[in-house]
């Protein structure tokens, strides 16, 4: 094997490597977006961020299947341009001890 192709092999082997994941686009302000606007966009991308206040960020997802495994999904109500409380989806959270009785 030619000197040139073996130190160039590390980075070929590197380079062609796992594919890298998509970045996660940009959390939407919560009232720049109507109430349809943003249950739609849970209902469609199973899990949005939502921006909700100053360096403030919430989650909301479709379902259930969307949370951790340990974490149980309570409905999730957020101030949109339109209403002050539109239920978007849900918001994933773990579980406290009173939610067990």
């Amino acid at each position: 094997m030619p000197p040139s192709l073996r130190l160039a092999l590390p980075f070929l082997v590197w380079a062609a490597g796992p594919a890298r994941a998509a970045p996660e686009p940009p959390p939407l302000l919560a009232i720049a977006v109507t109430c349809a606007q943003a249950t739609q966009r849970v209902r469609e991308g199973g899990a949005v961020v939502f921006l909700t206040g100053l360096f403030r960020q919430e989650r909301a997802v479709r379902d259930r299947s969307f949370c951790a495994r340990t974490e149980i999904a309570e409905l999730f109500l957020m101030t949109t341009r339109d209403e002050s409380e539109c239920p978007v989806g849900y918001r994933c959270r773990e579980p406290a001890i009173d939610d067990w009785d």
